[in-house]
This record gives structure tokens, C-alpha cells and sequence, in this order.
């Protein structure tokens, strides 16, 4: 059921403010699921998440696990006629979903997302094959995305040793907590 807010601006607004993005200009070309190697793992396209956010569809863009699937590998973002970082205004969503106390629609997906921030402390960067094998041997489900794995070694989204950022102690700062 397609549920409008009574102002449906205002998820818009509250959006492009958490994420310094502005959406709007997004064409619906659809460029983004083209490029997105985790579209078959999605109920909504990236674009489809952000006309529900212009439509003021607060519930099923939150309740959505588009917005938890999506690594924010940026590679929507990079085929973006617009160049919307699109990875921005999910994360947006994930944080309001989580503050509003919105189930989250991907089980066990918060210790994906653990795993991502791992790499990212450990690293500077994500380390996508690292990320996945972690968070696949913890859930003992080593063989069920094989396919596409396969499908991002072949598009060269995973790269098989991780880069590394030489300034560690920003990365370090970053994680510090106050």
C-alpha cells in the first residue's frame, strides 16, 4: 500500500540535511541499478529509494532493506549522470530507520555493517573480500553469495589483498571515541 505523509517534504528535507545531499536532481535514469553489483539483493533500485523519499513515503523507505544491503561501493554513484552519492542518502536512511526503532528488514545485517567499519579501521578503506568471508564465516553461510562474488571478482569490485591508507592516525582519530 502506497502511504503519503501528510507533508511528504519533510522526509525529503530531513534527508538532504543528514546527508548534504541533494537528491532532487536525480534523473531516474535507472544508471545507478545498472551499475549497482548488489541489485539482485534489493526490493527497491537505488533511484526507486530516492523518488520514495521525494514522494514523502517515510515507512517503506525505511522499512526497506534496500537501504541495508547497499555497501556504499559507490559505484551507483560513479555512473551517476548527476553525480549523486547516493551511498549518503542511504546511510541517511539507515540512521533515521535506527533512531525511529524501524525493524530492520535485513536480518543480521547489523553485523555486516560491523565488518564494513572493521576494514575501514584496520585498513583506511573497505576490503570487500575480507568483509564478506568475515561476516560469511560467522554466520557459517560460506558458499550461498557465491555467485555474486564471482560476479564482483569479474567486474573487479573486490580486489583479493587490501590498500591501504598511509596516515593511520586519522583513521585512529576517526575512531577514537570522546
Amino acid at each position: 500500500m502506497i502511504h503519503l505523509n501528510g507533508d511528504h517534504h519533510a522526509l525529503a528535507y530531513e534527508i538532504k540535511a543528514s546527508s548534504g545531499i541533494d537528491f532532487n536532481s536525480c534523473l531516474h535514469c535507472k544508471t545507478c541499478a545498472n551499475g549497482c553489483p548488489f541489485l539482485e539483493g534489493m526490493d527497491y533500485a537505488p533511484n526507486a529509494v530516492i523518488r520514495l523519499i521525494q514522494f514523502g513515503m517515510e515507512e517503506e523507505a525505511l522499512k526497506c532493506s534496500t537501504i541495508w544491503v547497499c555497501v556504499g561501493c559507490n559505484t551507483c554513484s560513479s555512473c551517476c549522470p548527476m553525480a549523486i552519492d547516493i551511498p549518503a542518502v542511504m546511510d541517511g536512511l539507515r540512521h533515521k530507520a535506527i533512531e525511529q526503532g524501524v525493524k530492520i528488514a535485513e536480518p543480521d545485517i547489523m553485523n555486516f555493517h560491523t565488518e564494513v567499519l572493521n576494514t575501514v579501521k584496520k585498513y583506511g578503506r573497505t576490503h570487500k573480500l575480507e568483509i564478506m568471508m568475515r561476516y560469511k564465516f560467522k554466520k557459517m553461510d560460506l558458499l550461498s553469495d557465491m555467485g555474486v562474488g564471482l560476479k564482483m571478482l569479474k567486474k573487479r569490485k573486490l580486489d583479493l589483498t587490501p590498500s591501504k591508507i598511509q596516515d593511520k592516525k586519522a583513521i585512529e582519530k576517526i575512531f577514537r571515541k570522546n
